[in-house]
């Protein structure tokens, strides 16, 4: 399959819902990677509190092409904005990066990362001194440094290297009791099959539960032994720049080999759950007992219930207006409040700064939770819904049909992107949903027009289509939940004509 044509000239340097992202040698050049590195690490220093008089900037990267070389040359920005970097030893999840901040008391982190984008791209993440994603503010003051042209000459040097992996795996081992997990899976005989998409995360889940040590490269490079597989296997650890032809997202047509494994596995006697994670490591789906691909607006109802009703956890809820209606449901049926966010973790990151959170979490894979760090975790977040299934006995599936049958029965839910004609076509069609949305959705009547973000038209209980533009391209994103997978095909096919057309 021929690949798309590279654009000739770079698109500007804009920060998205969580980082800097483009093509590698088109949008992102060393050149220009420079300049926002030296311009990014100047930002923290200032935005830092009085009180952290530390001067370090954590630098780590996942497992892209010329990741690990690119991070090496930004620490000679961080040098050249007279700070001072440390550099992982080793690919690492984005989250142990958060991790490493806040364990350090750093000023903040820059990871060289494309999360779960094509393999062509690459970018550039920033985290506070926190220990979670720098809020919108922040990129639009890096944003002015970069239009204002200041001077920052790149200093060579040696850069000091640390376990990237070693305080990050020790701390969520404080946080679930990893022997007893273990324990409880072999007592259910239910096998876990990791797909880390040939991402940084590789080798995590292994080593919290056991099966495994870890190599002085970390378990993102390369395990010294095998994991159990008893207990625990592992598909797609190995680098792969490419990633196996597709993008490292955690998305049902990309894990075909996962779904394979574990039907295979329950065909042979041994039920098992299969857990995905994306490119570096902060979103997470799951593939259940069937087969069946579980995205966070299942597994996140999961959690909720889990954290509160079995862990007893405080605080609330926080979903995205694309999140399914079961997060709601089960949150309002263990006297949770809810609190309902336009798309993007940094809308639910922000509300976890200001505390009182128990979890939040978006439809495409990224879950924080309160006892953590304001920040997407995907192991933190396999090692939840591991001890969830074993808390209550069931495999993933068997656990979600109840879960279901006690919040108003199952739902389907299933997104499209739609990519429209030109940008003209975008912008016609956002007036006319803004001006006159319509008032019926594949003949069904529309009840109540949200427009948090984009415009949801809901249609009844857990029933609704919700159309979100990319606001930075022609993609049109479709979202919807409804009864069954056969009427949530009749909505987006529905939705898809109305775009096509208006």
């Amino acid at each position: 399959m021929a690949s798309a044509p590279l654009p000739l000239e770079p698109s500007p340097i804009r920060f998205g819902t969580d980082g800097w992202r483009g093509i590698l040698g088109v949008d992102v050049t060393l050149e220009r990677l420079l300049v926002v590195a030296a311009a990014a690490a100047r930002e923290l220093e200032r935005a830092a509190p009085a009180a952290l008089t530390s001067r370090e900037v954590v630098i780590g990267y996942d497992r892209r092409f010329l990741a690990p070389e690119l991070a090496e040359a930004i620490a000679s920005a961080v040098r050249g904005a007279d700070l001072e970097p440390v550099l992982t030893d080793s690919a690492v999840p984005t989250p142990a990066c958060s991790w490493a901040v806040v364990e350090r008391g750093a000023l903040g982190a820059l990871v060289i990362t494309a999360s779960h984008n094509p393999p062509e791209w690459i970018g550039l993440k920033i985290k506070g001194h926190f220990g979670g994603s720098v809020e919108e503010a922040f990129t639009a003051d890096v944003e002015k440094r970069l239009e204002a042209g200041g001077i920052t000459v790149p200093i060579p040097g040696d850069t000091p290297r640390f376990d990237g992996w070693g305080g990050y795996l020790a701390g969520l081992r404080q946080l679930v009791n990893t022997g007893a997990l273990r324990r409880g899976l072999e007592e259910m005989g239910l096998r876990v099959i990791v797909d880390p998409m040939h991402g940084s995360a590789a080798g995590g889940l292994p080593a919290l539960l056991g099966a495994g040590s870890v190599a002085g490269s970390g378990p993102g490079e390369e395990a010294s032994d095998g994991p159990d597989e008893e207990c625990i296997e592992e598909i797609r650890s190995w680098r792969d720049p490419l990633f196996g032809g597709h993008p490292p997202e955690p998305l049902a047509p990309y894990l075909q080999e996962l779904i394979a494994a574990v039907r295979a596995s329950g065909e042979a006697g041994r039920p098992a759950v299969g857990i995905v994670f994306d490119g570096d490591g902060d979103r997470i789906a799951a593939i259940d007992e069937r087969g069946r691909y579980c995205s966070t607006q299942l597994l996140m109802p999961l959690l909720i219930d889990h954290l509160a009703r079995a862990r007893s956890l405080p605080g609330a809820v926080i979903k995205t207006v694309s999140g399914s209606d079961l997060m709601q449901l089960v949150a309002e049926g263990l006297g949770r409040p809810v609190i309902e966010k336009p798309v993007g973790f940094k809308y639910i990151a922000s509300e976890m700064l200001a505390g009182g959170v128990l979890v939040g979490g978006e439809e495409s894979g990224g879950v924080g939770f309160g006892l953590h760090l304001p920040e997407r975790d995907a192991l933190f977040a396999a090692l939840l819904v591991l001890e969830a299934l074993v808390e209550g006995g069931l495999p993933l599936g068997e656990r979600l049909d109840r879960l279901q049958a006690d919040h108003g029965g199952a739902s389907a839910y299933d997104r499209l992107d739609l990519r429209l004609r030109d940008m003209a076509s975008r912008e016609r069609l956002e007036r006319q949903l803004a001006q006159d949305p319509p008032t019926s959705v594949a003949g069904w009547p529309v009840q109540e027009v949200v427009s948090t973000d984009g415009v949801k038209l809901r249609l009844g209980p857990s029933h609704w289509l919700m159309l979100r533009f990319s606001g930075t391209e022609p993609l049109l994103r479709l979202y919807s939940e409804a009864a069954s997978e056969v009427r949530v095909g009749e909505i987006l096919a529905w939705a898809r004509q109305f775009a096509e057309t208006a």
